[in-house]
């Protein structure tokens, strides 16, 4: 039998049902009036893609209904609305498709009428299931229950069918299913995973309804509490304010859930509290503090190498150890984003320039600029914070600065961190050790805060004038670099490039109004100043600014020259000496090398014999370890004294006194050892020291000369003093590799590793020179 075939899309007709359809597709409305000029009669095929609005023969199921078109009503948008009736089951044995329409040979499916006990076992079960599920289902129509009077098994399973809420898919399948029993069966299994479902949303609409139930009481109550406020007179400002916190919280993305939680949870504290209250105070300090941190905000950093050199070299002049470890830094993050960012130490003496360095990493960097004084610092909580328990709690030092950068990755400057000290209050060196520690501080606990913060975008530097006094746990979680003094051509070229002209500007004077030239410039350093770094000479530039300044206004003449002539008009008389290079050869005499905090400097140091039992006078202001040295550079001469060509038996009928000028300062450390045995051996032998020559190095009780510290800076000393050769001891030969070239050509710098080697070069012969020339 052939029939013209209509597709279905998203619905079935069952055998025995009464379908109203609306029919749209062109295909299918040149079936429906074939149909109708014809026998009325079309078969319904379901289509297994409901997407597809030109189904083919493969797009169509194998079983379809035949059904009778009862009434046809043409609609004003060229579509149709059809009623149509079932009649009967039939396989699809072939489909054509002509263009117009399709057309379908298909053969008619007999339903089995046979009622046996099982089959009326089925239809029960169907029908209680059905029962239930029309009770707790709430859309399902009233006419729906007509299906529990129908005794017929086959139509009972189709009534069911094609009233439930189902997919197409399984609704086909039951039509698929000829006998009667198979088909009851399928119904019973459908309807059970529906009472399932059902009962589950009915679950979830039972926790949803008493959410909303929680939410409206709430609701109703804060708004009573508000009337309650409103009475007192202060509800205006809290409501006001508790919305300002949740916009403020709604503002903050890729907030962490736990931190949201918090703010959320206080949030809720601080409404249900009375806004005049003391405890209120306290939870709306801590939620601005909460609120105003930069949990998620990180600034944009700066990684070009060139542009970073460019400004550090514009900032500062040398330093090349520390600007070389900035842009290896740069270089390596550019590459990979996993490094984590360097804990750096400056260590040096006052005024070399230690936080404006880190300040011109900043800005290199890209990063924002906070610094922190830790001088003088005593009470762990400066850096944990106190605990919110107490009256005036705030948050450390290290949480302050984060919420003051606006950004959790700036550059934070710990500046003097070996100046802080522990009492009874705890010690903040040891809460340092988890914030400068890169594998800890990105969990970092503030006691106020209670929350972990990461730290660990941001760049810590620290600064120190010594290391002697950081404890070695914090001192390892640290990388040292080491910026010495500078020196005289280093000072003169700051000056030139640096300090002159922002006096000036400062001052508000132009380059035109007062000139002072390189020499100008040189004189105040040698003449003026007495330090390791260029503060002092950047406050004597400014006097000199300030006086210039003054005589423009009076006089109203410009510009103001400076001479070395007229130098003392602006700054007075010199007010520094440097100790000068003996002019003349001298018994008992030597000049030794020493290292303040200042920088460098040279030292006479003096030994006269008298008449006596031996006995060694130490006078100067001679620390400890200077005496000590003194004691055994005069064991050695003791037990050498043949050697050494000393009068035997010295030790019994003749005393010692040594002695360093400038008694009113102390004087430590073991590095003028050798110079002080040369002396006492140049004292008693009556030979001469050549008045050329520094020296510096410990002695053993072998005469051994061990290497000291601070090399450079004795060096430059001698430089300035005019000393022609220095001694140092062997194993310091690498650091003379950071002097500057122009002074190492200018030194004659000699490696001893005895004392024998430093009498050989230092003591003056009778033909007046050295004892081996």
């Amino acid at each position: 039998m052939d029939l013209p075939l209509l597709p279905l899309r998203g619905v079935l007709v069952f055998p025995s049902m009464v379908v109203p359809l609306e029919i749209g597709r062109k295909k299918s409305l040149n079936a429906l009036e074939h149909a109708m000029l014809a026998d009325r009669s079309l078969l319904f095929v379901a289509q297994k893609d409901t997407r597809q609005d030109d189904p083919g023969p493969d797009d169509l199921y194998r079983v379809g209904v035949v059904a009778e078109v009862k009434q046809v009503l043409k609609m004003p948008t060229g579509g149709s609305k059809v009623v149509v009736e079932g009649l009967t089951r039939c396989r699809v044995l072939d489909v054509r498709d002509d263009g117009e329409f399709m057309t379908a040979e298909v053969e008619a499916v007999g339903e089995e009428t046979t009622l046996t006990d099982e089959v009326e076992a089925l239809m029960h079960t169907a029908v209680d299931l059905f029962e239930v599920y029309i009770k707790n289902s709430r859309k399902m129509p009233g006419e729906a229950a007509v299906a529990m009077n129908i005794d017929d098994p086959g139509r009972l399973s189709d009534t069911i069918c094609a009233s439930l809420d189902i997919r197409t898919q399984e609704k086909q399948e039951v039509l698929e299913a000829f006998g009667a029993a198979d088909r009851l069966t399928r119904v019973s299994d459908i309807l059970s995973r529906q009472i399932e479902l059902l009962e589950i949303e009915k679950r979830i609409s039972g926790r949803v309804r008493r959410q909303m139930e929680r939410t409206q009481k709430e609701y109703y109550l804060r708004e009573q509490l508000k009337a309650i406020q409103r009475e007192l007179g202060d509800a205006d400002e809290g409501e006001g304010e508790i919305d300002d916190l949740r916009a403020r919280l709604d503002a903050m993305e890729d907030l962490a859930e736990p931190v949201r939680e918090k703010i959320e949870r206080e949030i809720s504290r601080l409404q249900r509290m009375t806004p005049t209250s003391a405890e209120a105070v306290v939870v709306r300090t801590y939620l601005d503090w909460l609120l105003d941190l930069p949990w998620t905000t990180v600034s944009e950093t700066v990684l070009s190498l060139a542009e970073a050199e460019q400004i550090l070299d514009e900032d500062h002049f040398g330093l090349k150890p520390v600007k070389e470890r900035i842009l290896e830094y740069l270089a390596v993050q550019s590459l990979s984003s996993e490094l984590k960012s360097p804990i750096l130490c400056l260590v040096g003496p006052p005024g070399v320039g230690k936080t404006s360095l880190a300040r011109s990493i900043a800005r290199a960097t890209g990063r924002r600029f906070v610094r922190v004084s830790l001088g003088g610092v005593r009470d762990e909580a400066e850096i944990r914070g106190h605990r919110r328990t107490y009256v005036g709690a705030m948050p450390g030092r290290i949480i302050q600065g984060i919420r003051q950068a606006g950004a959790k990755n700036p550059l934070f400057l710990l500046d003097e961190v070996d100046k802080m000290a522990a009492d009874f209050r705890g010690d903040p060196s040891a809460a340092l050790l988890e914030v400068l520690d890169p594998e800890q501080n990105q969990h970092f606990s503030d006691h106020y805060i209670e929350m972990p913060f990461d730290l660990s975008g941001v760049m810590f530097i620290t600064t120190a004038n010594v290391l002697h006094s950081i404890p070695r746990p914090l001192l390892d979680r640290m990388e040292i670099i080491t910026i010495p003094g500078y020196t005289e051509e280093e000072k003169l070229a700051i000056a030139e490039r640096y300090l002159w002209p922002r006096q000036v500007r400062q001052h508000g004077l132009v380059a035109e109004q007062v000139t002072a030239s390189r020499r100008v410039l040189a004189h105040v350093i040698a003449q003026y100043t007495r330090e390791a770094g260029v503060r002092q000479l950047e406050r004597e530039l400014g006097t000199i600014c300030r006086k210039a300044a003054r005589r423009i206004v009076e006089t109203k003449k410009a510009p103001v020259r400076v001479t070395v002539q007229n130098l003392p008009r602006f700054l007075g008389q010199p007010r520094v000496r440097h100790w000068a290079a003996e002019e003349e050869a001298q018994a008992g005499v030597v000049t030794g090398l020493a290292v303040t905090d200042v920088g460098g400097d040279i030292m006479a140091i003096e030994v006269t014999t008298m008449p006596g039992k031996g006995r060694l006078t130490l006078t100067g202001m001679l620390g400890d370890v200077m005496q000590e040295s003194a004691r055994a550079g005069f064991s050695y001469i003791r037990s050498h004294q043949t050697h050494l060509g000393v009068p035997q038996g010295f030790d019994e009928t003749t005393d010692l006194h040594i002695h360093v000028p400038e008694g009113a300062i102390p004087k430590d450390g073991p590095s003028a050892g050798i110079a002080m045995a040369t002396a006492m051996v140049s004292a008693l032998s009556g030979r001469a020291v050549r008045p050329d020559v520094a020296m510096t190095g410990e002695i053993t009780l072998r005469g051994r000369v061990l290497p000291v510290g601070g090399i450079k800076e004795k060096i430059l000393a001698a430089h300035r003093a005019g000393i022609a050769t220095v001694l140092i001891p062997e194993k310091n030969h690498r650091d003379v590799e950071e002097l500057p070239a122009n002074v190492r050509r200018s030194l004659s710098i000699q490696t001893v590793r005895h004392l024998d080697e430093v009498l050989n070069i230092t003591l003056v012969s009778e033909d007046g020179h050295g004892e081996k020339g």
